[in-house]
């Protein structure tokens, strides 16, 4: 056996339903810049024509002033940065989210940092093995102001059941 086959592999994983604890602040890094181009590629990918995001001379006469990031890139963004912490390849399935919400813009130029609590957590009651998790996600900005949170309910594996 060489050296290198000796050593302990480690795999970069989520969470099992176990492992989430209740008492941590999980804090995903590094944080994403958000730029124009990738407001507008989102923003025309998902066919939503918002001048909001698309419009600057229209924008700049609105009560931002300036064109503002498309909310589902916002919201996207938060839950994907979560994923290679928390549910990279132990989800069975996002569940659903509620409370979503935006209290403030988030721009060109911004970089969003997002993290996460656990709310909730509790065995599955009709799928043996798998758990039921509901985390609160939270962005902010570079200057720490929330720019959007979400409530989002997923089905992990329990680490004995998992494939």
């Amino acid at each position: 056996m060489t050296e290198l086959e000796q050593r302990t592999p480690i795999l970069q994983r989520g969470l099992y339903f176990e492992e989430f604890d209740r008492a941590a602040r999980y804090l995903h890094r590094p944080g994403r810049t958000v730029t124009e181009t990738d407001n507008v590629l989102f923003t025309t990918l998902t066919m939503n024509t918002q001048s909001l995001h698309l419009d600057a001379a229209w924008s700049a006469t609105q009560p931002f002033g300036e064109r503002l990031m498309n909310s589902m890139f916002t919201l996207s963004t938060l839950v994907g940065s979560s994923v290679a912490q928390l549910t990279q390849g132990t989800i069975v399935a996002n569940l659903g989210f509620s409370e979503v919400a935006f209290p403030h813009p988030l721009y060109h130029g911004d970089t969003l940092y997002s993290e996460s609590i656990v709310t909730a957590k509790r065995l599955s009651a009709s799928r043996p093995g798998q758990g039921i998790v509901t985390l609160m996600h939270t962005g902010r900005n570079q200057n720490d102001v929330a720019v959007a949170t979400a409530v989002r309910s997923v089905l992990v594996w329990c680490a004995a059941a998992a494939p």
